[in-house]
């Protein structure tokens, strides 16, 4: 027997085929709470799209940590033989909900891991580094990459413009022409967390780290012109990828790795560890294997279990933190006030984003506030007396050591290197990718002014003569 058809609010439904109207041919009557309600929801259907990050796929998976790191760690979920249930969002930065999949542009990774010890999100990319340092900076990067106010079109221009005025973008900008600009899935990529954190042992002992997850499938891209005709033929090629991947059981597996460094090394080291621009070099600190992710399960509703996932730095668990890295600080603020704004303020509460361990606070009403939060009814205060949740000091991390003064700290007069890392890919590309990482830029920057092209040359010269001598010669043609 069919259910019965509802409102909302749970009463019947007699006829979801016509409007109660004056007559057979007359008006609308305004007392038809049912058509008002289901117009309602329709005009309600979409929450703003994310500012960055817009276009995106999810699924649902298992970590399982097979090696032994708890001489660096003490939190539950990185611990030899723990599975935890995760959810991992895939998409793209600059385009907007309805960007073709298959467009040159970085890929989001993000990890929302339902632990013990409540949820851990990791949210990173598929690359190790980014544009820019500096949160300070986010907002002009993203409107350099999204469309001019004015014409309402992506701007060449504004991005090369942004780019060659920041010259710490240059290995990023180098990852994002060259072959890897365009994975041809989401399963075909690594993932990175790219910012520095810190994993803290039983000892209260402090390890800065890197974490990487290196795609089992293999890595495979697409040229400009594959790109093209694929998006002639489906804008959804990576969701669809990834969907029927899941659904035909050929679920997608990473190895998950990290890269540690102690807090002398980082004393020490002749770069900024915690400058997003930068990597650590493999050979001086080296990946470490910690376990497997896989994934395994489709979302039952793309809007509730996707578009409505929240992911932030602040939502972070005991054995693992944060860095003095600039970008990191910037997102563990700007993550969850986005969420706010774009969700509602409870939006912790929707199963996607709900922990798997009981919450306990003092937070009361707001939108969206459905009451699971469990709260003593005799206060709705802290500290009170009459009982209920408190603090425990065994959470707290260890001192971290700081400047003593502070002030705007221009990062161009302190690490003030652009061009090592970029140079070091530069190197190791075959020369058929070089070829292509040629054409791509020139091709990226048609329409450019020439003073931003040559702006563009003078740094591509100091990372590489060869490199632009070879862009200038694809610029030509």
């Amino acid at each position: 027997m069919a259910k019965q058809l509802n409102t909302a609010s749970g009463n019947p439904i007699s006829s979801n085929q016509f409007s109660i109207t004056a007559g057979a041919t007359g008006p609308v009557l305004l007392q038809d709470y049912q058509l008002i309600e289901k117009l309602a929801f329709q005009n309600r259907e979409r929450i703003p799209e994310r500012t960055v990050h817009a276009k995106g796929s999810g699924a649902y998976g298992v970590l399982e940590i097979t090696e032994d790191i708890s001489k660096y760690t003490k939190a539950n979920v990185l611990q030899k033989g723990e599975k935890t249930k995760l959810f991992l969002r895939f998409s793209t930065v600059a385009g907007e909900a309805g960007a073709a999949d298959a467009e040159r542009d970085v890929r989001g990774f993000a990890i929302k891991f339902y632990t013990k010890e409540g949820n851990w999100d990791l949210v990173g990319n598929n690359t190790p580094t980014f544009f820019i340092k500096d949160g300070m900076k986010f907002p002009d990067f993203i409107h350099s990459q999204k469309r001019d106010p004015r014409t309402h079109l992506r701007s060449a221009n504004a991005a090369w413009d942004f780019w060659t005025l920041n010259p710490e973008t240059m290995h990023q900008v180098m990852i994002l022409m060259s072959d890897r600009g365009i994975p041809a899935s989401y399963r075909h990529m690594h993932g990175f967390g790219s910012h520095t954190y810190s994993l803290i042992n039983d000892k209260g002992e402090r390890f800065w780290v890197k974490f990487h997850f290196k795609t089992r499938q293999g890595i495979k891209n697409l040229t400009n012109k594959e790109a093209a005709e694929l998006i002639g033929k489906c804008r959804e090629s990576h969701q669809r990828d990834l969907y029927e991947s899941i659904e035909k059981g050929d679920f997608p597996k990473w190895d998950f790795k990290i890269q540690i460094m102690s807090e002398e090394q980082a004393n020490n080291a002749k770069f900024n560890p915690f400058d997003l621009t930068k990597i650590w070099p493999h050979a001086d600190y080296p990946l470490i294997p910690v376990g497997v992710m896989t994934l395994n399960k489709n979302p039952e509703n793309y809007f509730n279990e996707v578009e409505q996932a929240a992911f932030s730095p602040s939502n972070i668990v005991p054995g693992i933190g944060y860095s003095p890295d600039r970008m990191l600080q910037a997102r563990i603020f700007s993550y969850p006030d986005a969420q706010r704004y774009r969700v509602g303020v409870h939006y912790q509460q929707l199963e996607v984003n709900k922990p798997i361990v009981e919450v306990n606070n003092y937070y009361v009403g707001g939108a969206m506030n459905n009451g699971s939060y469990a709260q003593e009814k005799s206060a709705y205060y802290e500290p009170n007396s009459f009982g209920g949740p408190v603090e425990s000091a065994k959470f707290a991390e260890p001192d971290l050591a700081i400047g003593d003064i502070a002030q705007r700290f221009s990062h161009r007069e302190h690490y003030a290197d652009y061009y090592t890392d970029a140079r070091a890919l530069y190197k190791i590309l075959p020369a058929d990718e070089k070829d292509r990482l040629y054409s791509n830029i020139a091709e990226s920057m048609e329409g450019v002014k020439d003073e931003i092209i040559q702006r563009a040359i003078n740094h591509f010269e100091q990372i590489d003569p060869e490199y632009a001598k070879g862009v200038k010669a694809a610029l030509a043609k």
